[in-house]
């Protein structure tokens, strides 16, 4: 058996190489989440920056595991507990976020986005616009032309008002939502890993290195 302070070093060297994992998944899922619905959507976004803050927190704990550096230490529990916070928050409003707030979003992520892009979604998806074919007076359209994709949504028949395709945003409506609650899923499982890893550092922190000198405040 390992004694506290060797197992103390071992446990927060073996979570922090567990966070780059950690981190990989959630980089991975937000990518997942923004290109299956091929918009821009700001929530999913902030989980992918949780991850790869994650991966240059992880690495600052393993210098400060390995050395058992006080500054090291206390500054990557601090950041960490600062990005528990954060991710668990950006989390539940992934879980919490309802049908109309999904929409609002995807509406933005839609309104950033340049044409080439709309048109991915619309050939994607077989649908047009993104809720509506309505355009104001004056205004100038904000979406690509529909006339491949109304012909494939009529199977080529002739298009009419009862023949059309559906704007994107209903087709988009379970894949937005799937998204939404896959990042806010795993983003809040492994935030709990991260207040583990705040608590962990605090132990280790305060254990004295059995190699340094017993009469040095560590």
């Amino acid at each position: 058996m390992c004694g506290g302070f060797t197992c103390s070093k071992n446990a927060l060297i073996a979570l922090n190489i567990l966070y780059v994992v950690v981190a990989s998944i959630l980089i991975s899922v937000a990518v997942y989440g923004q290109a299956s619905a091929l918009t821009t959507l700001p929530i999913v976004g902030g989980i992918m920056a949780c991850g790869i803050l994650l991966i240059l927190i992880s690495l600052l704990g393993l210098a400060g595991a390995v050395k058992h550096h006080q500054v090291m230490l206390f500054f990557y529990m601090v950041i960490l507990f600062l990005l528990f916070l954060v991710q668990f928050s950006i989390a539940c409003a992934c879980l919490g976020v309802n049908s109309d707030q999904q929409e609002m979003l995807a509406q933005q992520g839609w309104n950033s986005v340049d044409l080439d892009m709309k048109e991915q979604v619309q050939e994607r998806f077989q649908c047009c616009s993104f809720k509506s074919r309505a355009i104001a007076p004056n205004a100038t359209l904000d979406y690509p032309s529909c006339a491949v994709v109304d012909g494939n949504c009529c199977n080529h028949m002739t298009i009419t008002d009862k023949c059309k395709c559906e704007p994107c945003m209903e087709k988009l409506k379970e894949t937005i939502d799937y998204a939404f609650k896959l990042c806010g899923g795993i983003g809040l499982f492994f935030s709990f890993t991260e207040f583990l890893g705040v608590w962990l550092t605090v132990r280790y922190r305060n254990q004295k290195d059995p190699r340094a000198n017993p009469s040095a405040f560590l």
